[in-house]
Protein backbone atom coordinates (compact mmCIF):
# COMPACT_ATOMS: atom_id res chain seq x y z
CA UNK A 1 0.00 0.00 0.00
CA UNK A 2 1.07 3.62 -0.84
CA UNK A 3 -0.22 6.56 0.09
CA UNK A 4 -0.50 9.42 -2.43
CA UNK A 5 -0.39 13.05 -1.66
CA UNK A 6 0.06 16.41 -3.14
CA UNK A 7 -0.91 19.77 -2.65
CA UNK A 8 0.43 23.26 -3.51
CA UNK A 9 2.01 25.38 -0.90
CA UNK A 10 0.01 28.59 -1.37
CA UNK A 11 -3.59 26.95 -0.50
CA UNK A 12 -2.39 24.64 2.29
CA UNK A 13 -4.76 22.26 0.69
CA UNK A 14 -4.30 18.44 0.77
CA UNK A 15 -6.25 16.60 -2.52
CA UNK A 16 -7.22 13.24 -2.00
CA UNK A 17 -4.80 9.86 -1.08
CA UNK A 18 -5.24 8.67 -4.91
CA UNK A 19 -3.69 12.15 -6.09
CA UNK A 20 -0.67 12.13 -8.27
CA UNK A 21 1.71 14.65 -7.92
CA UNK A 22 1.98 17.45 -10.26
CA UNK A 23 4.16 17.46 -13.06
CA UNK A 24 7.35 19.81 -13.11
CA UNK A 25 6.72 23.07 -14.87
CA UNK A 26 8.84 23.58 -17.82
CA UNK A 27 11.46 25.59 -18.08
CA UNK A 28 12.71 24.81 -14.24
CA UNK A 29 15.84 23.41 -13.09
CA UNK A 30 14.85 19.78 -11.77
CA UNK A 31 14.50 20.66 -7.83
CA UNK A 32 15.42 18.84 -4.65
CA UNK A 33 13.60 15.40 -3.79
CA UNK A 34 14.01 14.58 -0.23
CA UNK A 35 13.43 10.57 1.07
CA UNK A 36 12.07 11.55 4.98
CA UNK A 37 12.99 7.95 6.76
CA UNK A 38 11.00 6.72 9.23
CA UNK A 39 10.76 2.94 9.23
CA UNK A 40 12.05 2.55 12.25
CA UNK A 41 10.49 0.68 15.01
CA UNK A 42 12.43 2.93 18.05
CA UNK A 43 13.22 0.02 20.08
CA UNK A 44 15.40 2.15 22.49
CA UNK A 45 13.19 4.74 23.06
CA UNK A 46 10.99 1.48 25.00
CA UNK A 47 6.79 2.15 24.76
CA UNK A 48 4.35 1.38 21.71
CA UNK A 49 4.44 4.12 20.02
CA UNK A 50 7.70 4.29 17.55
CA UNK A 51 9.98 7.18 18.17
CA UNK A 52 9.23 9.31 15.22
CA UNK A 53 5.43 9.82 15.55
CA UNK A 54 6.12 10.73 19.67
CA UNK A 55 4.96 14.80 20.48
CA UNK A 56 7.35 17.48 21.09
CA UNK A 57 5.55 20.06 22.78
CA UNK A 58 2.52 18.95 21.33
CA UNK A 59 3.47 18.40 17.61
CA UNK A 60 4.96 14.60 16.19
CA UNK A 61 8.37 14.46 15.84
CA UNK A 62 8.14 13.71 12.10
CA UNK A 63 5.85 16.54 11.67
CA UNK A 64 8.41 18.50 12.46
CA UNK A 65 10.79 17.56 10.49
CA UNK A 66 8.88 17.20 7.17
CA UNK A 67 7.83 21.43 7.77
CA UNK A 68 11.64 21.87 8.19
CA UNK A 69 12.18 20.60 4.74
CA UNK A 70 8.25 21.55 2.95
CA UNK A 71 9.67 25.49 3.93
CA UNK A 72 12.45 25.17 1.50
CA UNK A 73 12.02 26.63 -1.68
CA UNK A 74 14.47 24.26 -3.77
CA UNK A 75 12.63 21.14 -2.71
CA UNK A 76 9.99 19.99 -5.19
CA UNK A 77 8.97 16.58 -3.33
CA UNK A 78 9.13 15.20 -0.22
CA UNK A 79 8.55 10.86 -0.04
CA UNK A 80 8.36 9.73 3.45
CA UNK A 81 8.96 5.92 4.38
CA UNK A 82 6.93 4.63 7.41
CA UNK A 83 6.18 1.23 9.01
CA UNK A 84 3.83 -0.63 7.11
CA UNK A 85 0.91 0.04 9.72
CA UNK A 86 1.91 3.45 10.13
CA UNK A 87 0.55 4.41 6.25
CA UNK A 88 -2.91 5.91 6.99
CA UNK A 89 -1.43 7.58 10.24
CA UNK A 90 1.23 9.31 8.46
CA UNK A 91 -1.44 10.10 5.43
CA UNK A 92 -3.29 11.87 8.25
CA UNK A 93 -0.81 13.84 9.91
CA UNK A 94 0.73 15.14 6.00
CA UNK A 95 -3.10 16.25 5.81
CA UNK A 96 -3.60 18.10 9.36
CA UNK A 97 -0.15 19.43 8.80
CA UNK A 98 -1.01 21.31 5.61
CA UNK A 99 2.33 19.54 3.95
CA UNK A 100 2.11 21.41 0.49
CA UNK A 101 4.82 18.64 -1.32
CA UNK A 102 4.55 15.10 0.17
CA UNK A 103 4.35 13.42 -3.18
CA UNK A 104 4.39 9.74 -1.20
CA UNK A 105 4.24 8.00 1.71
CA UNK A 106 5.38 4.53 1.63
CA UNK A 107 6.01 1.36 3.37
CA UNK A 108 9.80 0.67 4.77
CA UNK A 109 11.72 -2.44 4.28
CA UNK A 110 13.32 -4.84 6.97
CA UNK A 111 16.14 -2.78 7.44
CA UNK A 112 16.94 1.07 6.91
CA UNK A 113 18.85 0.84 3.88
CA UNK A 114 16.24 -1.69 2.11
CA UNK A 115 13.44 1.57 3.45
CA UNK A 116 15.63 4.49 1.78
CA UNK A 117 15.84 2.70 -1.44
CA UNK A 118 12.10 2.32 -1.46
CA UNK A 119 12.07 5.91 -0.84
CA UNK A 120 14.80 6.47 -3.88
CA UNK A 121 12.03 4.47 -6.46
CA UNK A 122 8.93 6.39 -4.93
CA UNK A 123 10.28 9.57 -6.25
CA UNK A 124 9.01 10.75 -9.31
CA UNK A 125 11.87 13.46 -9.97
CA UNK A 126 14.91 11.44 -10.87
CA UNK A 127 16.56 14.27 -11.99
CA UNK A 128 18.75 16.84 -9.59
CA UNK A 129 19.80 16.32 -6.18
CA UNK A 130 18.08 13.41 -3.49
CA UNK A 131 18.29 14.20 0.15
CA UNK A 132 17.75 11.61 2.38
CA UNK A 133 17.28 12.73 6.12
CA UNK A 134 16.20 10.79 9.45
CA UNK A 135 12.51 11.01 10.44
CA UNK A 136 14.26 11.96 14.37
CA UNK A 137 16.14 14.47 13.34
CA UNK A 138 13.45 17.26 13.72
CA UNK A 139 15.62 20.52 13.88
CA UNK A 140 17.50 20.34 10.70
CA UNK A 141 18.16 24.43 9.80
CA UNK A 142 17.38 25.77 6.35
CA UNK A 143 21.06 26.39 6.67
CA UNK A 144 22.40 23.17 6.49
CA UNK A 145 19.79 21.69 4.22
CA UNK A 146 20.74 24.57 1.83
CA UNK A 147 24.66 23.81 2.35
CA UNK A 148 24.36 19.89 1.32
CA UNK A 149 22.00 21.06 -1.41
CA UNK A 150 25.19 23.01 -3.04
CA UNK A 151 28.00 20.75 -2.03
CA UNK A 152 25.72 17.89 -3.34
CA UNK A 153 25.30 19.96 -6.87
CA UNK A 154 28.96 20.85 -6.95
CA UNK A 155 30.38 17.18 -5.93
CA UNK A 156 28.05 15.31 -6.21
CA UNK A 157 27.36 13.82 -3.06
CA UNK A 158 27.57 15.71 0.52
CA UNK A 159 27.65 14.74 4.30
CA UNK A 160 27.13 17.31 7.11
CA UNK A 161 29.95 16.13 10.08
CA UNK A 162 31.34 17.64 13.42
CA UNK A 163 34.26 16.33 14.35
CA UNK A 164 34.53 14.36 17.21
CA UNK A 165 35.84 15.84 20.60
CA UNK A 166 35.87 12.87 22.56
CA UNK A 167 38.54 9.79 22.37
CA UNK A 168 37.22 6.97 20.64
CA UNK A 169 38.57 3.49 21.53
CA UNK A 170 37.61 -0.03 20.38
CA UNK A 171 37.01 -3.16 21.90
CA UNK A 172 37.29 -5.82 19.13
CA UNK A 173 39.09 -8.72 21.14
CA UNK A 174 41.28 -9.55 23.35
CA UNK A 175 41.06 -10.08 27.08
CA UNK A 176 37.50 -8.77 27.79
CA UNK A 177 36.39 -5.69 29.58
CA UNK A 178 39.88 -3.87 27.94
CA UNK A 179 39.97 -1.50 24.96
CA UNK A 180 41.99 -2.94 22.08
CA UNK A 181 43.36 0.66 21.09
CA UNK A 182 42.80 4.00 20.83
CA UNK A 183 41.74 5.72 17.24
CA UNK A 184 43.13 9.24 16.15
CA UNK A 185 40.81 11.70 17.21
CA UNK A 186 41.96 14.34 14.42
CA UNK A 187 40.36 11.80 11.89
CA UNK A 188 37.32 11.25 12.66
CA UNK A 189 33.96 12.66 12.08
CA UNK A 190 30.11 12.63 13.46
CA UNK A 191 28.44 12.42 10.40
CA UNK A 192 24.42 13.69 10.36
CA UNK A 193 22.09 14.52 7.32
CA UNK A 194 20.41 15.07 5.29
CA UNK A 195 22.79 13.66 3.10
CA UNK A 196 22.60 14.81 -0.54
CA UNK A 197 23.41 13.14 -4.01
CA UNK A 198 23.11 13.17 -7.97
CA UNK A 199 20.02 11.07 -8.15
CA UNK A 200 21.46 8.68 -10.46
CA UNK A 201 24.55 8.29 -8.28
CA UNK A 202 22.61 6.95 -5.19
CA UNK A 203 20.24 5.13 -7.11
CA UNK A 204 23.27 3.56 -8.89
CA UNK A 205 25.23 2.80 -5.73
CA UNK A 206 22.00 1.21 -3.59
CA UNK A 207 21.40 -0.91 -6.93
CA UNK A 208 25.11 -2.30 -6.27
CA UNK A 209 25.10 -3.02 -2.93
CA UNK A 210 21.67 -4.87 -2.76
CA UNK A 211 23.40 -7.42 -5.89
CA UNK A 212 26.53 -7.08 -3.68
CA UNK A 213 25.07 -8.19 -0.31
CA UNK A 214 26.44 -5.54 0.53
CA UNK A 215 25.28 -3.24 3.70
CA UNK A 216 26.21 0.03 4.95
CA UNK A 217 26.11 1.72 7.53
CA UNK A 218 24.80 5.12 6.28
CA UNK A 219 23.61 6.12 2.22
CA UNK A 220 27.32 7.77 1.96
CA UNK A 221 29.10 4.16 2.74
CA UNK A 222 27.29 3.18 -0.62
CA UNK A 223 28.47 6.13 -2.70
CA UNK A 224 32.03 5.60 -0.76
CA UNK A 225 31.78 2.08 -2.15
CA UNK A 226 32.21 3.28 -5.67
CA UNK A 227 35.27 5.42 -5.18
CA UNK A 228 33.29 8.33 -5.38
CA UNK A 229 34.55 11.21 -2.96
CA UNK A 230 31.66 12.86 -0.37
CA UNK A 231 32.15 16.07 0.50
CA UNK A 232 32.23 17.25 4.39
CA UNK A 233 29.54 20.44 5.16
CA UNK A 234 29.67 21.71 8.32
CA UNK A 235 27.25 19.89 10.70
CA UNK A 236 25.52 21.58 13.71
CA UNK A 237 25.32 20.41 17.43
CA UNK A 238 21.64 22.17 17.40
CA UNK A 239 20.78 19.05 14.59
CA UNK A 240 20.39 16.21 17.21
CA UNK A 241 18.87 12.63 16.26
CA UNK A 242 15.96 11.69 18.75
CA UNK A 243 17.02 8.14 19.78
CA UNK A 244 16.43 7.89 23.50
CA UNK A 245 14.33 9.28 26.47
CA UNK A 246 17.21 11.02 27.09
CA UNK A 247 17.61 12.55 23.64
CA UNK A 248 13.35 13.45 24.14
CA UNK A 249 14.28 15.71 26.91
CA UNK A 250 16.52 17.31 25.03
CA UNK A 251 14.37 17.72 22.30
CA UNK A 252 12.04 19.49 24.61
CA UNK A 253 14.44 21.83 26.46
CA UNK A 254 15.85 22.97 23.00
CA UNK A 255 12.04 24.17 21.95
Amino acid sequence: MTARLHTRRSSQRVAAPSAAPQAPQRGRRPGVAVIIAAGGRGRRMGGRTPKQFLPLAGVPVIARTIGAFDRVPAVREIVVVVPAGALRRTAALVRRGGFGIVARVVPGGKERQDSVFRGIEACTRRKGIVLVHDAVRPFVSRALIDGVIRAAARYGAAVPALPVTDTIKTHTGGPRGFFSATLPRGELWAVQTPQGFRFGLLRDAHVKAARAGFAGTDDASLVERLGVRVRIVPGSDMNIKITTPRDRKLAESLI
